[in-house]
């Protein structure tokens, strides 16, 4: 702890802390911590001790009954997204929390604190509004090979050559990468790399 920049943690509020990796006793072991918090039910209010994940909050929300209206599949009734948009949206809404807080705590010093909730940003999605029900006709349910293709890259890792996903983000002078690919489980030591 003592070496880390950033110390994220989804779980329910209260359960690190309990363990004694509250923010402010992650400030005391590490000055200038960034602390990142994931719940599902926000960190106050009535449902805040559930445990939950994207498609709890798809239900709970009104998304997946919504979803189940535009995009019948079988049974009637609500439907998850195709893809854990809630999950994703709260990723990088919570890594752009942390640049904004290394930001900050380059230009003003301190220890802060970046967090959300899968219900919060459920929300957020939800009060984006939709797209109009007109210009969903004639999409394509499914991508077709070619367009799959497109999106793919391939990397050496210790377990082979990976076929994957390319970043979706694509910067003239900063070119996204992955340093180190991914590896099989126990390639490394559970230590921080050399810096």
């Amino acid at each position: 702890m003592r070496e880390a920049d950033n110390f994220c943690q989804g779980y329910r509020p209260g359960t690190i802390a309990s363990r004694g990796y509250s923010p402010d006793e992650l400030a005391k072991l590490r000055p200038g911590i960034i602390a990142v918090s994931l719940s599902a039910f926000s960190h106050a209010g009535p449902w805040s001790g559930r445990r939950g994940f994207d498609t709890a909050v798809q239900a709970v929300s009104g998304v997946a009954w919504r979803q189940g209206l535009l995009f019948p599949v079988g049974q009637p009734g609500p439907q998850f997204y195709p893809v854990s948009a809630v999950d994703y949206l709260a990723g990088h809404l919570l890594a752009v929390g942390t640049l904004v807080a290394l930001k900050r705590r380059a230009e003003q010093g301190g220890s802060w604190l970046v967090r959300t909730s899968l219900a919060q940003v459920g929300k957020w999605l939800v009060d984006q509004g939709e797209v109009p029900e007109s210009e969903l006709k004639g999409i394509a349910p499914e991508f077709t090979p070619e367009e799959l293709a497109s999106w793919m890259t391939t990397t050496q890792s210790p377990a082979g050559v990976l076929r994957h996903f390319s970043p979706i983000l694509h910067l003239s002078e900063t070119p996204p990468r992955w340093d180190r690919p991914s590896v099989p489980l126990g390639c490394h030591q559970p230590v921080w790399p050399a810096r």
